[in-house]
């Protein structure tokens, strides 16, 4: 494959990623302003409780941790794991039983002024799912997180360090703050690197794609079992609409192609929004309407507790492209099975609009 296919490749991964970065930001604030922020912390925490249980020992073995102490090796996979996904993130140590992270604004889960609407208790949550479980999955009932900053309350970051105490410590005690303290300056030079023979470009531009999709596959069934599947369907079909005309422009841009209004146009622009999420999907007609056809939503495939519910999120993230791509078309949908996500089809046509008029308002 020639560097400028690589280049339209990794654009549109990057268009990808944008998208699921904003819809999983867009999630938690959907869920703080219409449902309660107790209900978003909780929402928080088993996301990130549930990211932790599925990727943290993995990744440390991945990144070749193993042997390294524990508070390093947590914080130095923090470092990493999320330099994969394009967050900022500093690491410094000070020695085997205290290691710093600290996430410098802007921070990445809470986008552009989206950081307004993230109460403290929300990125407390976020600690409480990951950072305080650390400990307990290395089985060292000695290791904790001391948050000394929170970016949400107005502090110049999220910042704190893993520390391994003398004691075994109570389930309370695995996350503290300690706001008087303040982390050590970040030298690069002294940071943890990928090993580029591992870790070549095409894979870091894929990880890049896939760390904000896997956010939204952590976040879906959550959301279902929280707050069941009509509520969370509810809110997982509107924040899509939401962020899919929001994000309209980026996608379209982000995929390097122009695409013409009218149902061919939008069928061709999402069978190539779903081949940059990674799905097959193919574009074809039937009875006059344009049709996408596609093989499965792979990004929630194999999620053992799958819950139809969950493709309103993506049901609504194409019609909110759809409404910003053209607002003259209609969306029908279909899913061939209740127990998988997939096949799916997509089907597209003009509609009326439905101006009508009223004696109040004569033209």
């Amino acid at each position: 494959m020639s560097d400028r296919a690589d280049e339209t490749i990794f654009k549109a991964w990057h268009a990808v990623a944008d998208l699921y970065h904003g819809y999983f930001t867009g999630l938690i604030m959907s869920v703080v302003t219409r449902r309660s922020t107790a209900d978003a912390a909780e929402f928080v925490f088993r996301v990130f409780r549930r990211q932790h249980h599925e990727r943290f020992l993995a990744g440390i073995e991945k990144f070749g941790l193993t042997k390294a102490p524990h508070a390093v090796a947590a914080a130095q996979y923090h470092y990493l794991s999320n330099q994969i996904g394009g967050v900022n993130v500093e690491y410094m140590r000070e020695s085997d039983r205290k290691a710093w992270i600290r996430y410098p604004p802007p921070r990445w889960a809470w986008r552009g002024t989206a950081i307004c609407a993230i109460p403290g208790d929300v990125s407390t949550a976020m600690l409480r799912g990951w950072h305080a479980h650390n400990g307990v999955s290395f089985k060292n009932p000695r290791m904790g997180f001391v948050c000394t900053k929170q970016t949400v309350d107005g502090q110049s970051g999220l910042e704190g360090f893993y520390y391994e105490y003398d004691r075994d410590l109570a389930p309370e005690e695995r996350l503290v703050f300690a706001r008087h303290l303040e982390a050590p300056l970040f030298d690069p030079a002294a940071a943890p690197k990928l090993a580029s023979d591992t870790w070549p470009r095409a894979r870091l531009e894929k990880a890049y794609r896939n760390y904000a999709m896997e956010y939204v596959r952590s976040a879906l069934p959550v959301i279902v079992h929280l707050l069941g599947p009509h509520d969370a369907g509810h809110l997982l079909h509107l924040t899509g609409r939401l962020i899919g005309m929001q994000f309209y422009t980026d996608m379209a841009t982000g995929l390097g192609v122009r695409h013409d209004q009218g149902p061919q146009g939008f069928g061709a622009l999402l069978r190539d929004v779903l081949e940059a999420e990674g799905d097959d999907a193919d574009l074809g007609h039937a009875g006059g309407s344009v049709v996408v056809s596609q093989k499965q939503w792979s990004l929630i495939a194999g999620v053992p507790d799958y819950h139809p519910a969950c493709l309103n999120a993506l049901r609504g993230l194409i019609e909110g492209l759809m409404d910003a791509h053209d607002r003259r078309l209609s969306l029908g949908f279909a899913a061939e099975s209740e127990s998988a996500p997939g096949p799916l089809t997509w089907t597209i046509k003009t509609r009326p609009l439905d101006a009508t008029n009223d004696s109040r308002f004569p033209a």
